[in-house]
């Protein structure tokens, strides 16, 4: 709930930085750029692996902004640098503080399932992929990322039935399991 609490503040205090003018000296311009670039630590330990570019990278879905895809048209977009929420250890970025706040205050439900890695390869093959961003589809309010257009014509044959073999294979990899040397 602390968590919660300081998110929502630091999404005001970021909604209320953009929204006033510049001021004619530069620590006002400071103390913006400051509190804009502010990383938001929610917490929480990886319970599986999360897909990212390379090992020891610790940015999560390629820098998507996850919220951006239940909001609005639905359309993805890149977060910015400037409104990130650490959660389990890797950095999720986001369009704005709102979204920022809306990630904060539950990211479960934003959070793409199976740590944004394929959901088909994980439910078929219980192996891991990577998951595009761009190639996606949400379920019962859910985020589940796929390999590739052609991966995601094989999940959509058996959506239920690959989601119930993937929730059981998914907790059986280890958080740093498809970068070991």
């Amino acid at each position: 709930m602390k968590n919660v609490i300081i998110a929502g503040v630091l999404g005001l205090s970021l909604v209320a930085c953009s929204a006033q003018p510049a001021a004619d000296n530069g620590a006002a311009d400071t103390v913006e750029a400051t509190v804009a670039s502010a990383v938001t630590d929610i917490g929480g330990d990886a319970t599986g692996p999360i897909y990212r570019e390379s090992k020891g990278d610790v940015l999560a879905v390629s820098g998507y902004d996850t919220v951006s895809y239940f909001v609005g048209d639905g359309v993805p977009v890149k977060g910015s640098e400037d409104h990130v929420v650490r959660y389990q250890g890797y950095e999720y970025r986001f369009a704005n503080a709102e979204n920022a706040a809306t990630f904060a205050e539950n990211p479960d439900q934003y959070a793409p399932q199976y740590g944004g890695y394929c959901a088909w390869a994980i439910g078929a093959n219980d192996a891991l992929a990577p998951g595009d961003p761009e190639v996606y589809e949400i379920v019962d309010g859910k985020l589940y990322l796929n390999f590739n257009e052609q991966v995601q014509t094989n999940w959509q044959k058996d959506i239920p039935g690959f989601v119930a073999k993937a929730d059981t294979n998914y907790p059986t990899h280890s958080p740093d399991e498809h970068y070991q040397d």
